[in-house]
């Protein structure tokens, strides 16, 4: 169910910490009712992992409302490229060259995409991302594959360290690389991550509890 008072409480405390910082609701799992509840208390930007979930529950509300923005926050397989493009305002996931290759076909279409680099800044194997060292020669090749609007990079920190420790390396990454805005943050961290002023938190368990 989703909490609007959570939801409201957050937005106050963007409005006193990090003004430029956007919700991204997280919506996997979570029912139809439960995002158009969201949808009716003024949640526009929506975070989703997978591409047929997201089109099984997206495609009638973005035919009806455009002011909804839909973000990719999960891993995106190569064969879900083109169907993505179709849903998918915003990229949090790019990782490998394989999927950079991919993306470089569809010229027109990501053009009027964003895409964030996902650092895997923990060097977890149970994790994708690229490591810290390989930020800037990944950089190069998203210009190489023409896949240019890179606006941030994500990670998503070890579940046993701490979220700081993490968001610090993003941010060193950032400036070495010049790309500014970070995704960080989720339901039990983002209070930390306000600290960095990111572009975009992203709270699922916080605003609908725990998934089905």
């Amino acid at each position: 169910m989703f909490n609007n008072k959570k939801y409201i409480y957050i937005n106050d405390l963007l409005t006193k910490k990090s003004k430029n910082t956007k919700i991204i609701a997280i919506s996997k799992n979570q029912s139809l009712n439960d995002i158009k509840t969201a949808i009716f208390h003024g949640v526009s930007i929506f975070g989703e992992n997978r591409v047929q979930e997201a089109k099984s529950k997206f495609q009638e509300i973005l035919n009806e409302n455009n002011n909804i923005e839909l973000h990719l926050t999960g891993p995106l397989q190569t064969n879900k490229v083109k169907e993505a493009l179709k849903l998918f305002n915003v990229f949090h996931t790019l990782d490998r060259e394989k999927l950079l290759k991919e993306f470089s076909k569809y010229p027109e279409k990501i053009k009027n995409k964003s895409f964030y680099i996902q650092v895997n800044t923990g060097k977890e194997k149970t994790k994708s991302g690229v490591f810290p060292e390989d930020v800037k020669s990944f950089y190069n090749l998203c210009d190489f594959y023409k896949v240019r609007n890179i606006e941030g990079l994500m990670c998503i920190p070890p579940i046993n360290e701490s979220p700081k420790k993490h968001f610090n390396i993003l941010k060193e990454i950032s400036k070495e690389v010049k790309i500014d805005k970070l995704s960080i943050g989720m339901s039990s961290d983002y209070e930390q991550a306000l600290e960095f002023n990111p572009a975009y938190i992203r709270l699922g368990t916080i605003l609908f509890g725990k998934r089905n």
